[in-house]
């Protein structure tokens, strides 16, 4: 029997519930939400797509690498940070559903932090 799902093409800036199991070490677990942070041409073209996790779980101050998504933005429930210090490669198969989107005032500080985790910019 064939596999019968529906090809997700996410966008850069969306937020999806995502299973990242299973996992090795200190890698973020379970199935939570993810930040979708590749551009949209590789989205629509490649199999894998580059996430940075979110969790709920945060003590401030946050770090340079995380930002605070408040409720109701990317479709949380929960106010909550994106780890980009913790940015994977997944299939789209990891993706379960769509939750919502960032707006570009989140993006810009996502993406000051993205520079900071990958060490572009000096602290």
């Amino acid at each position: 029997m064939s596999d019968k799902r529906k090809i997700i093409y996410p966008k850069r800036g969306e937020v999806y519930l995502v299973n990242f199991d299973p996992t090795v070490g200190a890698e973020i677990k379970k199935t939570r939400p993810a930040l979708i942070l590749q551009n949209d041409v590789s989205n629509q073209h490649s199999p894998i797509t580059v996430v940075a996790a979110i969790t709920s779980q945060f003590t401030e101050p946050l770090y340079p690498t995380e930002v605070l998504i408040k409720v109701p933005e990317g479709g949380l429930q929960i106010d909550s940070v994106v780890l980009l210090n913790q940015i994977r490669s997944i299939d789209r198969q990891r993706l379960i559903k769509r939750l919502g989107i960032l707006p570009p005032a989140i993006m810009e500080q996502v993406d000051k932090a993205i520079q900071i985790s990958l060490g572009l910019v000096n602290l």
